[in-house]
This record gives C-alpha cells, sequence and structure tokens, in this order.
C-alpha cells in the first residue's frame, strides 16, 4: 500500500493494487478501471476512490461487478511516470510468458505487471461477461477530454455512445500497452484522458466519465444516458481522428517542446514546434498537434492527427463486415503469417500499392517488419462480439 496526496481536495489517500471492489445483488457486466498505470497520473486513482465511497455511502443498487484496480504502485509513491521502465510499454506475450514463468521480474515494473496480470486473471477467470476495461490516464498538457482505442468494431461501437473525440491508431505507434494487450483478447477496452496531471478538473471529469461508464454498461441505472453528465467536456468535436504521425524520441536524444501547445489545436504552416539535439522542428504544413510532451520522461513527443471522414468510417465498417481482408492473399506479394490468418506479411517491394491506409480500413495495423516488409494484423479476429449482443448499446 502507498499513500498519495489528492489534488482535489487537499487530503492523503491509501493505495492498494484493487483500490476497491463491489459486487451488485443482480447478475450484469464486469467493469473494471485501471489508474496510476503511470505514477505522475494520480487523477484516475482520486477519482476511483470518490466514486467507491458515494456509491458506499448511498447504498447504490448494482448489477454485476466494479473493479478499481491501481497500476504502478511504486510509481505512484514516487509521483514519476515509471521507476525503470515505462509499465504501459512492456506488455509483450513473450515478455509476460517469461515473467509469469518467474524468469525475468528483475526490475520494479515487470514486477508491477506481474501483480497486475494476477488481478485481471483472477477477474476473467472468477467474473461474468461482458467484460468492460477502461484505462484512466491524464496528460502533461492542458487538453478536452477524449478517448483513445485500438481500431476494433467493438470498440469503435462502444465508444461512439460517448459524446467525446475519438483517436483511432495509437496502437501503430505505442507498442506493448496495457489495453493493446486486453485488446486481443477480445474484449472491450479503451483508454480515457481526463486533462492536464494537476489539474483538479481532470479528477472532476475522471468521475463524471466513470458516472457516465457505470450507465452506460448498466452497473447503475442508466437514467441519464443522454449525455448532459459529460455535456461540459464538449471543447472539442465528438467525431473519429487517427494518428498519422509521430515524434520519438530516441535514447540519448535531447528534446524539448516550445511552450504554449495544446491537444487538438490547429497549427500553420511554418510554425515552430519544438527542439531536437539543437534543431528547430517546424510544421511543414497545417498541422493538427496531438499529447505535446512537457514532461522528462516518455519516449513520444507529439502526434499529428486528423478528423476521419465519416464515408471512410462507414466503407471501413462494410469492408470488415464482409471479410474483404481475405481476398488479399489472392494478390502478388501478400500471404498469411499463420494459419490463424489474423496476420499479414506484405513484401513492399511487389505489394507497392498496399499502402497504408488501406489496411486501416480493413481493420489492420501495420508495423515495419524489415525494410522491404509489413506485419499487419487484424483488430477483427479477436472480438467477441457475442458477449455483447444483449447489452442496450451493441
Amino acid at each position: 500500500m502507498v499513500e498519495k496526496q489528492n489534488i482535489a481536495p487537499k487530503q492523503t489517500v491509501a493505495v492498494k493494487r484493487t483500490i476497491d471492489h463491489l459486487q451488485g445483488n443482480k447478475s450484469g457486466p464486469t467493469v473494471v478501471f485501471f489508474a496510476g498505470i503511470h505514477g505522475n497520473e494520480p487523477a484516475g486513482v482520486f477519482a476511483l476512490k470518490h466514486v467507491f465511497k458515494e456509491l458506499k455511502s448511498k447504498n447504490s443498487a448494482l448489477k454485476g461487478q466494479l473493479f478499481g484496480v491501481a497500476g504502478n504502485l511504486g510509481a505512484l509513491n514516487r509521483h514519476v511516470r515509471f521507476q525503470t521502465v515505462d509499465l504501459n510499454r512492456i506488455w509483450f506475450p513473450e515478455r509476460i510468458k517469461n515473467i509469469r514463468a518467474n524468469k525475468q521480474a528483475d526490475i520494479e515494473e515487470e514486477k508491477e505487471l506481474k501483480a497486475l496480470l494476477e488481478v485481471l486473471n483472477n477477474i476473467l477467470e472468477k467474473a461474468t461477461p461482458p467484460f468492460y476495461f477502461i484505462d484512466l490516464h491524464t496528460t502533461s498538457s492542458d487538453t478536452a477530454p477524449f478517448i483513445v482505442l485500438n481500431d476494433s468494431l467493438l470498440n469503435r461501437k462502444y465508444a461512439s455512445n460517448y459524446p467525446l473525440p475519438i483517436i483511432l491508431g495509437i496502437e501503430e505507434y505505442l507498442e506493448g500497452a496495457l489495453l493493446s494487450y486486453i485488446n486481443e483478447l477480445g474484449y472491450v477496452s479503451l483508454g480515457f484522458e481526463s486533462g492536464q496531471h494537476d489539474d483538479s478538473k481532470a479528477v472532476e471529469n475522471c468521475i463524471d466519465f466513470i458516472w457516465f461508464t457505470l450507465q452506460l454498461t448498466g452497473v447503475v441505472h442508466p437514467s441519464k444516458i443522454n449525455g448532459d453528465g459529460l455535456a461540459h467536456f464538449n471543447k472539442v468535436d465528438h467525431r473519429f481522428y487517427e494518428i498519422y504521425h509521430q515524434h520519438t524520441i530516441e535514447s540519448g536524444d535531447k528534446f524539448k517542446m516550445f511552450p504554449g501547445f495544446i491537444n487538438f489545436q490547429k497549427i500553420p504552416k511554418g510554425v515552430e514546434i519544438a527542439m531536437s539535439n539543437d534543431a528547430v522542428i517546424k510544421a511543414s504544413k497545417e498541422r493538427q498537434i496531438f499529447m505535446p510532451l512537457y514532461q522528462d520522461q516518455g519516449g513520444e513527443g507529439f502526434y499529428f492527427i486528423r478528423p476521419i471522414p465519416k464515408f471512410l468510417l462507414w466503407l471501413s465498417k462494410e469492408l470488415r463486415r464482409f471479410k474483404v481482408d481475405h481476398l488479399l492473399v489472392k494478390l502478388p506479394g501478400v500471404k498469411w503469417k499463420s494459419d490463424k490468418k489474423d496476420t499479414l506479411i506484405v513484401d513492399q517491394r511487389v505489394a507497392r500499392f498496399m499502402a497504408k491506409s488501406i489496411f486501416h480500413l480493413l481493420g489492420y495495423r501495420t508495423r515495419q517488419l524489415d525494410e522491404t516488409h509489413l506485419v499487419v494484423k487484424s483488430r477483427e479476429i479477436a472480438s467477441r462480439n457475442s458477449d455483447y449482443k444483449n447489452t442496450s448499446w451493441f
């Protein structure tokens, strides 16, 4: 257990791995909130403490189960993003396999991962579907609240119920994230960014988001699903955006954002964005900036995003629904990686016409395997759609 000083109001709260757990008198969904995966982002911890306290004080009628799970206890105690490595960048199957076998748990974050994995597996074994996994975060820059998710149709459909901007494609840039691991298991999973790390409004936004989620999933009575509880969030249009560029900070780089940038800000051509190794980074054309880095730890300097036209979202849904991706292996330079048929290997020397945007439409996210080959993996194969077919939103 660690103790954290709350930022609104000022008080000290104790933090255990399981922040709290409530089970309703009636059957229903299992909703799991993670908070503090990054130790300098405690807003979610405070918000969950507040909501659990209110649920208990009002003796609220619940359906299903509600869990609050703290992430990096050691980093939370030190108020740093991470201790040795980023806990939200190490959820790789092979690494997890070694950690579970006690072959690899030498650093603090691997020990944190092992403890989190035990909690997660225990929930999946003992609780009942449908499962919802929500990771609560904050950002180093000022921001309007938003949602990030892996691009499966199941995630899209669920997230569309929130009156918030929704960001697709981050999993193509961030490897080893907790939500990507959970999404590979087929469950609804998304991240919520509530505001700037030390802004008291981030806690308030998180509380409102948690209540809305409990109503949407049916854990509490859905009497206010009309979105009024999140109406004050609407500083940015409720629509889908796609990340198309990341400025990566390599080991040894000296990087510093110039002051004043905020999430979703449109910046004209020629604006100076940051310094990297004594060189100025400028916008080569008009851009929309996303998650500018204003903290010492972190390997992602900033992103560029763009709105996704509604027609492309519709087209993407229809192409995936009819499994058009299975025709791709008929084309030269494209083949399945395995009999599982969820991952393609693309030889770019042959299939030069296969742009990343085409794979995105079909529900695939791409990674560069080597100089000439792409690995593209489906986000649809694993989705447990049947678990959610009787929900009110599906």
